[in-house]
């Protein structure tokens, strides 16, 4: 039983509510990284990696950022993304691991257009893949490893509309982190959000820095 009224239940129905892609729309799929593609993940410093629970089915996406070229292009079939410092949660990495099936959208600043990677990943110690960081980063303890089955560009219209790149479209005036976790955590949690707000930002400083390489 659906939360919802009206629900699609077929892919004809839905079908029937829009047009056709086009020819262009239908042949632009590719099933590895070409020169072009391999060039805007070397230039992407974001990627959101999209992964499913095999126990339950749940979906989960997760934002991955770095400089430039921190997701590395071992050949056309292969990509490999390090797993920096984060929560610890491990939700993308465990799902990877039971389930293998992901979907990556790369996007770089400023530009409009995005480019989508679906495959199947791996979490790999391979000693070859984790020296691959080590200019830009402290030695990661895991990567995610992806042989490529798809690759296509997606249109820039959901990031026009957005103004994603707009400065003068940002909202300041949004929930902090901090109010977000008092409000999940409930007002026994001990702490007011400006104290989590500052907690937060030590925490970025003190992961950003431990994600240096070592001198």
């Amino acid at each position: 039983m659906s939360a919802f009224d009206h629900v699609i239940g077929t892919q004809g129905e839905l079908r029937a509510l829009y047009r056709e892609p086009s020819a262009l729309v239908k042949a632009k799929a590719i099933a590895q990284l070409d020169e072009p593609t391999t060039r805007f993940v070397g230039r992407s410093t974001f990627v959101l990696v999209a992964t499913t629970s095999a126990t339950d089915g749940t979906a989960d996406v997760s934002p991955r950022g770095g400089p430039p070229g921190f997701v590395k292009v071992v050949d056309s079939h292969r990509l490999v993304i390090p797993d920096l410092n984060g929560n610890n949660r491990l939700d993308t990495l465990a799902n990877i691991i039971d389930s293998p099936q992901v979907g990556l959208l790369f996007l770089i600043p400023g530009n409009g257009e995005t480019v989508r990677v679906n495959g199947r990943a791996v979490v790999t110690t391979d000693d070859a893949i984790l020296d691959l960081f080590t200019d830009e980063f402290r030695r990661p303890t895991t990567a995610i490893g992806v042989e490529v089955e798809e690759v296509f560009l997606h249109c820039a219209k959901s990031i026009r509309r957005a103004g994603l790149w707009a400065p003068e479209t940002w909202q300041h005036d949004a929930a902090s982190a901090g109010e977000i976790l008092v409000s999940a955590l409930g007002p026994d949690v001990g702490f007011s959000s400006a104290d989590i707000d500052r907690g937060l930002e030590a925490s970025y400083v003190a992961d950003l820095e431990a994600d240096r390489p070592e001198a």
